[in-house]
């Protein structure tokens, strides 16, 4: 499987998702500027974590406006699988790729610590590596990761089965506890917590690899 991540200006986890992906799919992913016009020959595409454009604005509103981001919109329409991690999951929000907002976390602090998700659906490219509501250990650092939607739009996620992780334990008072979504293709997932931070055991989990060793799988 080749994989592409897109980089930004205060972007911060991108080495990270291209350590976790190599380990997954023995192929190096290829890093995409967010300037550029025109994505590579890919299989996946990743939105690394970080604080693109310093977080101007909103989290993710002036990256949602990168060329780059026209050409993923696009890419995704046909169905192209693409992950959002952290800032990532902010950036699809603002595309309009993924429905909701990520407010401030209910606390109006950043929260860095690691939390407990349960897995809910694990009939998805994402997801297959999982067992039905396994609970996984990862990281979350964030200071906007409150997730909040209409009751029409949790409704719609809740019939469609497209809420893909739950906090447990839940550190920014996000609605329904909600951690992770998909798109109605469910070729798009978007989640605060990182993933790509618990694939090697010194790390303290190697919970996180399941969604990377799932995308591998179906390459």
């Amino acid at each position: 499987m080749q994989s592409a991540v897109i980089l930004f200006p205060g972007s911060n986890r991108e080495r990270d998702a291209v350590l976790a992906l190599e380990k997954a799919t023995g192929k190096k992913p290829i890093m995409v500027w967010h300037g550029d016009s025109e994505l590579p020959k890919c299989d996946l595409i990743v939105i690394p974590g970080g604080f693109s454009y310093g977080d101007y604005l909103r989290t993710g509103a002036m990256a949602a406006h990168s060329p780059i981001m026209r050409e993923v919109a696009n890419a995704a329409k046909k169905g192209m699988r693409v992950l959002g991690i952290c800032n990532g999951f902010q950036i699809l929000c603002e595309t309009r790729m993924l429905p909701g907002v990520l407010l401030r976390n209910a606390h109006l602090k950043f929260v860095c610590r690691s939390v407990t998700l349960r897995v809910e659906n694990v009939e998805t490219d994402f997801t297959r590596a999982y067992k039905p509501g396994q609970e996984i250990k990862v990281i979350v650092a964030h200071g906007d990761g409150n997730y909040f939607a209409s009751n029409d739009t949790l409704k719609e996620l809740e019939d469609e089965r497209r809420i893909a992780f739950r906090y447990a334990d839940n550190p920014n008072g996000s609605i329904r506890d909600i951690a992770g979504i998909f798109n109605k293709a469910k070729n798009v997932l978007g989640l605060m917590p990182h993933p790509e931070d618990a694939v090697e055991a010194l790390h303290g989990s190697t919970d996180g690899a399941g969604l990377f060793a799932s995308l591998a799988k179906v390459a």
